[in-house]
């Protein structure tokens, strides 16, 4: 081959491995410096340069002394039929392995600043670990926790992802993307409305349960373009995208606002909101509403008033007219009678057990939770014998004097007396109604939103 043809392959199979031509050549240079190591009589070290122009090869070896410098300094760049077949055959495998450490290298950089960006793929496979989506020159891995619940990627179908990690590993780049991270709302929006775009609209604070409901805050840096029109779009148009995306998540927009009483009521829409009170150290809210409105700003099983807290970053506690009247005081009914913990289930991907997993990193198995649980009913019942006893004794005592016929007619004067009382008591009781406190207080992780709710 002369050094015309090898020019022109060097540059044809550089476009071929999206590469530069530099890069090419210093590929090169290793593969040959390896093969010029496997020829008979080889010095033990050797540098070799190329002539960019000509192509034009020359080998410089080198003799290691004693302690190691190079000594012996003298040309020896072989002829092409004297580097042999081993030779040959050592240049192949480096000249390979080479490229594909300098694709993995360029793939990494290409992604490696990518990440909190948003890409399309293609699902290739999926089980009960992860999914794969097909980005071009790279897979993509979606783990089962970054899936959204109850959505099944089908082969084929292309689906948008938020790419969270980039790792380097020695099969090349490992990218680890989402589905159910908030920001990949963001960057939805960012692709459907021009103005966020371009910053004239900013997306301010998100809070998203995936699968279910989704609540931004925006706000407009200019006072001429209305913040959640333009997220909507002309009849829903722009935000019925997003929601398409999301496989029919709801999305509710509120406007933002640095007025912390008025940002926690806007948050609560589609609920009206008669006052909010703010703490004195700005970490909770009390949120009075009309008592038709009361189901509504909580929503169903606590959704609403729970998105709303991430959005605004403080604690609501929600209470009706009602309740404010009969003395219910904020937050004191539910934090009373219901203790909550901290953590999540899990399906254990090996042995599809599902386990406990604390807020503190401990974890327990669905069977040990079932035997804690039993264990402490034990205990209570236990107790509660053990504290019954002396009564039980006490009632067993004959009431040994208790035998003339004067105390019988005194005992059933008694009980009707008792009979009496009772009846007389029943009416009472049947009109004393119970306040139930159907207050409740959202966990303070900051996000937000706005739309109609369907309670």
């Amino acid at each position: 081959m002369s050094n015309l043809d090898m020019s022109e392959a060097i540059r044809l199979l550089a476009q071929e491995k999206a590469m530069s031509e530099e890069d090419l050549l210093h590929v090169l240079v290793d593969a040959l410096a390896s093969a010029y190591k496997r020829r008979p009589g080889a010095a033990d070290e050797v540098v070799v340069e190329v002539n960019p122009t000509t192509m034009d090869f020359t080998f410089t070896a080198y003799d290691l002394d004693e302690d190691g410098n190079w000594v012996n300094e003298r040309d020896d760049t072989p002829k092409k039929e004297e580097l042999g077949r081993i030779a040959a055959q050592t240049f192949r495998q480096v000249m390979g392995q080479r490229i594909r450490e300098v694709e993995r290298d360029r793939k990494f950089e290409e992604y490696a600043n990518r990440e909190g960006d948003i890409v399309t793929g293609i699902i290739q496979q999926t089980d009960t670990r992860y999914t794969l989506l097909d980005l071009g020159r790279v897979e993509a891995l979606l783990p089962q926790a970054e899936q959204v619940p109850y959505e099944r990627p089908t082969p084929g179908d292309r689906s948008k992802a938020y790419i969270v990690e980039v790792r380097k590993t020695v099969k090349g780049p490992q990218i680890v993307v989402s589905r159910t991270h908030p920001g990949l709302i963001k960057r939805l929006f960012e692709l459907e409305v021009p103005e966020i775009a371009d910053g004239i609209v900013e997306i301010k604070a998100c809070a998203r349960e995936p699968g279910h409901r989704t609540k931004i805050a925006v706000l407009s840096n200019d006072h001429n373009v209305d913040p959640v029109g333009a997220c909507v779009g002309a009849r829903g148009a722009r935000v019925r995208m997003v929601v398409n995306e999301l496989r029919g998540e709801k999305i509710d927009i509120v406007p933002f606002s640095e007025d912390l009483a008025d940002f926690v009521a806007k948050a609560l829409s589609p609920a009206k909101v008669n006052q909010v009170n703010i703490s004195e150290d700005g970490t909770a809210a009390d949120v009075i509403v009309p008592d038709h409105q009361l189901s509504l700003a909580i929503g169903r099983e606590g959704q609403n008033a729970r998105l709303s807290a991430r959005l605004t970053g403080v604690r609501v506690d929600i209470r009706s007219e009602t309740q404010v009247a009969e003395g219910v005081p904020a937050g004191g009914y539910l934090e009373e009678q219901v203790e909550y913990a901290e953590g999540e289930w899990r399906e254990n991907a090996e042995t599809g057990e599902m386990e406990w997993h604390a807020a503190d990193g401990s974890v327990i198995s669905q069977a040990e939770w079932a035997e804690q649980n039993e264990d402490a009913e034990s205990d209570e019942g236990e107790a509660e014998t053990a504290d019954s006893e002396p009564a039980a004794e006490a009632a067993a005592e004959p009431a040994a004097d208790d035998v003339s016929g004067d105390t019988d007619d005194a005992i059933g004067e008694d009980a009707g007396d008792d009979a009496g009382d009772d009846a007389a008591a029943e009416p009472a009781d049947e009109s004393a109604t119970d306040a139930v406190d159907t207050e409740t207080s959202g966990e303070p992780d900051a996000a937000a939103s706005d739309g109609d709710d369907d309670d």
